[in-house]
């Protein structure tokens, strides 16, 4: 289920919710959990008011420094959350982006998923946002992704740590040496047209399923070295339904009606979903740490000792941080989350953006057909020269980014003050950087929510 999609489960299931409790016969008994949660609410307010004075007496007479950023920060518990899953609903989400930005500038406050947050369409302060990792700002998302992905994932990592396994995630999975000296695109080659093999002739075919098993398979392979197959298949079914509790609302576990609270339900009765699918990457790392074991005592197998790293486990085994099983499967689910649902969707969107663009279309089918002319065999797969032959469909890759946003932006938390354009922003609060209120900003790109990859030609001629 995508993000949007399960916060929307989470909210219909809140509204539900709210509706039984107005005309329920008992509603009576419900009575003293509503007062102590109204209670609580109240308590709450009452300290984030008083320290947010504390913080802005603090913060006064020196240059540069005064209040938050404006905003608003709708109804009690939920902020705006509602508003922004109403917005994503439809098909033109960006009034919600638009609005605030119209009422309050680039840099405004709001309250999103449980917490009250900086919002920032300002590509000055994402900047200051990108430049501070590990300084003035650190990771901090939402505790829905927290609680399900383990806190030892890529997400939630600090300071030298992330970076050094930002780094490992790059060189193996991203890097242009990953992409020339391993079997990736090899890899990618065969999926793709395996996939297409199985499509039976004028049949009913979902694209971003099919996109999903794809990603699925090919992550898999990258990571722990197993292709397609019944373990594979078994792994991506306990996988999606860890996966609905992403990105909704952070209601009390109690609330088990939502898509976070059935997640959250099942890990407190021992975390089931996670469980199977972490139990499934331990016995990997496991089985892989006693052959590693086996190769150091077998002084002979110097075939077995001088073998190239292969996958994202052998990478984390050799580490000279010393991994834990616990952190390497968390780090092993992070990546799984991470692909799973962008990757996807990009290519799915690229293809209707490319069908809704004839020229675009056109354009992209003449360059391949250049590039398969060249090949000697109809089946012969892509290499590194082919995919350094592909300028145009790098235009069209840069723009479906831009134009998409599956990444919409990043959350962090300040560790100081900050200060941008006369605005204060205290230390603990959270931030949210946008790439996509940046993106579609017609100050920035000309007709900015029309898709046109010849954008890019021009900016890389310039």
């Amino acid at each position: 289920m995508a993000p949007a999609a399960a916060a929307s489960a989470s909210a219909s299931a809140y509204s539900r919710y709210i509706l039984l409790l107005s005309t329920s016969d008992h509603q009576f008994l419900l009575l003293p959990v509503l007062m102590s949660v109204v209670a609580v609410l109240v308590l709450q307010l009452l300290r984030r008011s008083s320290w947010m004075r504390k913080k802005m007496n603090n913060s006064g007479g020196g240059e540069g420094k005064g209040l938050p950023p404006p905003g608003s920060v709708g109804l009690p518990l939920v902020g705006e959350t509602l508003r922004l899953i109403a917005a994503y609903k439809t098909e033109d989400p960006e009034p919600f982006i638009d609005e605030r930005v119209r009422r309050h500038g680039r840099l405004f406050t709001t309250h999103v998923f449980g917490e009250r947050t900086v919002f920032s369409a300002d590509p000055e302060f994402n900047r200051v946002v990108l430049g501070g990792e590990g300084r003035s700002v650190e990771c901090s998302y939402p505790s829905s992704i927290s609680t399900l992905l383990g806190r030892h994932s890529l997400l939630l990592m600090r300071g030298a740590l992330h970076k050094r396994m930002h780094s490992l995630t790059l060189t193996r999975l991203a890097s242009p040496a990953a992409i020339r000296d391993s079997p990736l695109l090899f890899h990618i080659d065969r999926l793709v047209q395996t996939t297409l093999d199985s499509w039976a002739p004028q049949s009913r075919v979902l694209l971003l399923d099919q996109a999903k098993k794809i990603t699925f398979e090919l992550t898999v392979k990258q990571l722990v070295s197993y292709d397609p197959g019944e373990w594979t298949e078994a792994l991506r079914r306990e996988y999606l339904l860890l996966i609905e509790g992403f990105f909704s609302i952070p209601f009390p576990s109690f609330l088990s009606f939502t898509t976070y609270g059935r997640a959250i339900k099942v890990r407190a009765w021992q975390a089931w979903a996670r469980r199977k699918v972490a139990e499934a990457l331990r016995e990997v790392i496991r089985k892989r740490k006693e052959e590693k074991m086996r190769q150091n005592d077998d002084h002979d197998d110097k075939e077995g000792q001088g073998r190239r790293k292969k996958d994202m486990v052998a990478e984390l085994l050799e580490a000279e941080e010393g991994f834990s099983e616990e952190e390497m499967v968390d780090f092993l689910l992070a990546l799984l989350v991470a692909g799973y649902e962008t990757t996807p969707t990009i290519m799915t969107l690229a293809v209707k953006f490319v069908t809704d663009n004839p020229p675009a279309l056109s354009f992209l089918a003449e360059e391949h057909e250049k590039i398969r002319a060249r090949k000697k065999d109809e089946m012969e797969p892509l290499d590194w020269s082919d995919y350094k032959s592909m300028p145009f469909t790098q235009c069209v890759i840069n723009e479906t980014l831009r134009v998409a946003n599956i990444v919409g932006g990043i959350f962090r938390r300040a560790v100081t003050d900050l200060h941008f354009k006369g605005y204060t922003i205290p230390k603990g609060s959270k931030v949210f950087a946008s790439f996509r209120a940046v993106h579609l900003d017609p100050e920035y790109y000309e007709e900015a929510r029309t898709f046109n990859p010849w954008r890019w030609q021009v900016w890389s001629l310039s």
